[in-house]
């Protein structure tokens, strides 16, 4: 096993029964004690699709490092693992991250929980203060939502096949704005919330200078919606990748219209990809 495994795979194997740095041996033992191994399963197919493959993180510094730069503060919003997290601070970036499923939060404190750049937030980004109602998908964690209508466009979709949201849990959530009044504006903010997008940008009222949208082909209909929210912040340019390639569709960022023509022509076995927003003048 590589190093990474080891630091990971190890504690979680043991049931956390290893102590996650502030993490007292009394915290939540029923917890450790009744967790259950599909959910270290899933967890353990994150950590080598995001953090197992070297060229994976090799495109990732490239991608971002046209967006970030040393000192910059950046919102990773569904920060899941934390391969974003873990690439942001490989540029020099702060980083805020959130992450609402338990499991996942604790294996972003097992990587990043000593870092005094990385401000970690075990919730959930929406329109508005409070709770809300995720979907987890234990087996395959990194698609865990709070969007019903996702899973529902899911179900008997070709590629996601045998996807099944077996538990749902209630989350702290936050809001964009109430994480601008607390740590600041962002450089750039990546949102990658399994067809919630609309709700976190929901939660922002004012323009921030660089983001990204993930979008999936079987909800299409919902990338319309950000990119009108977007639009009314401000004048915005878009990009787009496709999947993980973490490879620039364009050459040049170009209108929201012109996006919303590409992204409605792709076919649904494109699966999914980012959008990148570009304020204008920023």
């Amino acid at each position: 096993k590589s190093r990474l495994q080891d630091a990971i795979f190890r504690p979680i194997l043991k049931q956390h029964g290893q102590r996650l740095h502030d993490e007292s041996p009394e915290t939540r033992p029923a917890e450790r004690n009744n967790m259950p191994s599909t959910k270290h399963a899933g967890i353990f197919r994150s950590l080598r699709q995001y953090h197992g493959d070297p060229s994976h993180s090799a495109a990732m510094d490239a991608l971002y490092g046209t967006l970030l730069s040393p000192g910059d503060l950046a919102f990773d919003i569904g920060a899941h693992v934390g391969d974003r997290t873990s690439c942001f601070r490989r540029l020099g970036a702060r980083v805020v991250a959130l992450e609402p499923q338990p499991l996942a939060y604790r294996v972003l404190r097992l990587l990043h929980g000593r870092d005094d750049a990385v401000v970690l937030v075990q919730a959930a980004c929406t329109e508005h203060e409070g709770t809300v109602r995720m979907m987890i998908n234990s087996a395959n964690p990194t698609v865990s939502t709070a969007s019903r209508q996702f899973t529902e466009a899911a179900d008997g979709a070709g590629g996601w096949q045998g996807q099944i949201w077996d538990d749902a849990i209630d989350v702290p959530a936050t809001t964009l704005d109430a994480l601008i009044s607390l740590h600041g504006e962002p450089q750039f903010t990546k949102i990658d919330v399994e067809g919630y997008e609309a709700n976190v940008l929901a939660g922002l009222s004012r323009p921030i200078k660089k983001l990204s949208l993930e979008f999936t082909t079987i909800q299409i209909e919902v990338e319309p919606i950000c990119l009108d929210r977007v639009a009314a912040l401000g004048t915005y340019h878009f990009i787009l990748s496709l999947g993980e390639t973490q490879t620039l569709v364009f050459e040049n960022a170009i209108p929201a219209y012109d996006l919303k023509d590409y992204v409605f022509a792709l076919p649904q076995d494109a699966n999914s990809g980012d959008i990148y927003a570009f304020l204008q003048g920023a």
